[in-house]
């Protein structure tokens, strides 16, 4: 083995040399190789990339450390070049034997550094509050290796000294994040790369509120990871289960009660039960979904060829619900069958993607805006009616700076708050934790035995009601039990909706007309620029450091009126809390249109998000506003795009 290290050294110190390798690949190369971990399967497969000069692949997996970004750490766990040793034995499924090697790939070395870094934090942090055994939820999804990392972790934790409990099968991302509050668990892990291509893999990380991790706990997390020698990884290398408990069927019943308390109005549904297709595109959808819906009287009409859980996802090129051709197979199940409307769920079962029949019989397909949107006024309406929420002014609609303005005029036209966060779900999950903290603290106890009922009472009389949360990018959350976007209760909770528009004989896309014409049109669309590997990523940095120096001035033939820096300005948000400091830009144009420019925090790529708002007090009017918003959004995200490309030339 050291005479196959010393070659490696050599093959690498010449590659390096004659520029083959960048300076920071090589250094990680050589860190990886001096701390002595690697397997033998390892060694041979970095030997193959060499002798093969697969630099490129090289330079790939190694130019930086994979690190947490907003969803935490994602990367990819089969390379677009595998070498032969780590191809071994395929799975039926097309799994390798091994994860591909790389300080920048989601494998098993980068897994057992990142939950020793975690577990030491956890330690740490229990001491610092009187001690105590760290506590571990783990769940996977249905990916290549998921498995495998969620048992490498759990037996990690265990040997270390704590507790962990891990599903019989692969689990939903809210599930994960219930069942940490739940079981009281200091914190919990998702293996997942949520609606990733099927070569990614990832590693969420929650603490013991349920939601990922958001500051001070997010930077101690890092820090601790980054100070974990990489020679520590060779002990963990050979999981064993012993000890290692598996979550309870009382803690999977009560997550599927929390899922009831979304629905406002049974009744509506028993009575006006909409014809519903369903797919989970081989995810962990397939677990609850479909027995949900029936629980609540509907039968959803399954893609059956979808509902098998595969890594592969065969029958999609990307599992991503809000994508069309991902749902196809569903649409045309949504013709033969003429339903009423189609939902997708992705493959961790945290964001919900919706097709629905207009009023012509068309069938459309929605926008994450338009479903939260449509989500976040019903929700208001119907708790106003009900009586839950009796002071709207204590209450809030939660979402991201880059989700639809609509949802502000929306809540606006109820009188409730509307809190904008940065981007990530992990914000709202956090602003919840506050919002329970002031609660608990002005009753002088735990508000864990609270009924759904009486917590939204004290809620509006001491601290703030969470009435509805959501993001752009097809995720939503309808209570506070989760912490997370939430497909499996986003899912039923549009069903109510939906049969609650049945039994109003109206559409989906009338009830969307009739709050665009009481708050007004509004237009969103997304441009997302893809540059992969490491000269991408310094692309997507360059250009984003240019706006810190100097920010844009026109787009789409308007001045900018606005713009916020937000890694520089100061920003406090309707709750009066100031928002965290982040590379991220948000411009306001003369014409009242705006963008946002941020970089992906999972992915290799920069996003553009522009937002178009036109008045509109008619059907007439407002037909006349979709005409002219669509135009000018169009032109607004081809000169971005423009900018982009000739400021990192």
């Amino acid at each position: 083995m050291n005479k196959k290290i010393e070659e490696l050294k050599r093959l690498l110190n010449s590659a390096e040399s004659e520029s083959k390798l960048l300076k920071s690949s090589a250094d990680n190369l050589k860190l990886w190789l001096d701390a002595n971990f690697l397997p033998e399967w390892a060694i041979n497969s970095l030997s193959e990339l060499f002798s093969n000069g697969d630099f490129e692949e090289l330079n790939d997996r190694f130019f930086r450390p994979l690190a947490f970004g907003t969803g935490g750490m994602r990367g990819r766990t089969i390379g677009k070049v595998s070498a032969p040793s780590e191809l071994g034995a395929v799975s039926p499924q097309g799994t390798p034997e091994h994860a591909a090697v790389g300080a920048n790939n989601m494998n098993d070395f980068t897994v057992i550094r990142a939950t020793i870094g975690l577990f030491n934090y956890c330690k740490k942090w229990l001491s610092s509050c009187g001690g105590g055994t760290p506590k571990l939820a783990i769940a996977h999804d249905v990916r290549h290796f998921s498995k495998r990392f969620s048992i490498l972790a759990a037996s990690l934790w265990k040997k270390l000294g704590g507790e962990v409990f891990v599903f019989d099968g692969a689990r939903s991302t809210p599930q994960l994040s219930f069942t940490v509050r739940y079981l009281k668990c200091t914190a919990g892990i998702v293996i997942t790369a949520s609606h990733n291509p099927a070569h990614d893999n990832g590693y969420k990380v929650y603490f013991g509120d349920g939601a990922q991790v958001i500051n001070p706990h997010a930077e101690g997390i890092v820090k601790e990871v980054s100070e974990v020698p990489w020679s520590e990884v060779k002990d963990f290398l050979n999981p064993a289960m012993d000890g290692v408990e598996t979550v309870s069927p009382q803690a999977e019943q009560a997550y599927i009660e929390s899922i009831e308390n979304c629905v406002i109005d049974k009744d509506v549904i028993a009575k006006n039960t909409p014809r519903i297709v369903f797919t989970p595109v081989h995810g962990t959808g397939a677990v609850l979904c479909p027995s949900v819906m029936r629980h609540f009287g509907l039968d959803p009409i399954l893609v059956e060829e979808q509902m098998l859980m595969d890594p592969r996802f065969p029958t999609v090129k990307q599992p991503n619900p809000e994508y069309a051709a991902t749902l196809e197979m569903g649409l045309e199940k949504m013709r033969q069958s003429k339903a009423e409307c189609l939902m997708a769920t992705d493959p961790d079962s945290d964001r919900m993607g919706v097709a629905i029949r207009t009023k012509d019989g068309e069938i459309k397909l929605l926008t994450g805006n338009m479903i939260g949107s449509l989500l976040a006024d019903y929700r208001i309406s119907q708790m106003k009616r009900k009586g839950i929420v009796t002071r709207p002014e204590k209450c809030s609609l939660i979402k991201t700076f880059v989700t639809s303005p609509l949802q502000d005029a929306i809540a606006k036209s109820h009188s409730v708050k509307c809190i904008n966060t940065l981007t990530g779900f992990k914000w709202i999950g956090g602003r919840l934790t506050m919002y329970e903290n002031i609660l608990s603290k002005a009753l002088g106890k735990p508000t864990d035995a609270l009924s759904y009922l009486e917590r939204a009472r004290l809620m509006q009389e001491y601290s703030t009601f969470f009435i509805f949360g959501g993001e752009e990018s097809y995720g939503y959350l309808g209570t506070d039990s989760v912490r997370d976007k939430d497909a499996n209760a986003a899912v039923i909770m549009f069903c109510e909706m939906l049969a609650y528009l049945k039994s109003q004989d109206k559409t989906v896309d009338e009830y969307l007309d009739e709050i665009y014409i009481r708050c007004g049109y509004y237009l969103e669309d997304l441009k997302s620029i893809y540059r992969e590997g490491a000269a991408g990523a310094a692309k997507i940095q360059s250009f984003l450091s240019k706006l810190d120096s100097a920010p844009l001035e026109f787009a789409g033939n308007s001045k900018v009126s606005k713009s916020i820096n937000f890694a520089r300005d100061t920003i406090k948000d309707a709750d009066g809390v100031e928002i965290p400091k982040e590379k991220f830009f948000f411009y306001t144009l003369e014409n009242n249109y705006s963008f946002a420019i941020r970089a992906s925090g999972t992915e290799p790529k920069i996003k553009f998000y522009a937002f178009a708002s036109e008045k509109a007090s008619n059907r007439e009017e407002l037909a006349e506003a979709k005409v002219r918003a669509r135009k000018g959004i169009d032109a607004l995200l081809s000169d971005l795009e423009r900018q982009f490309a000739e400021l990192t030339e």
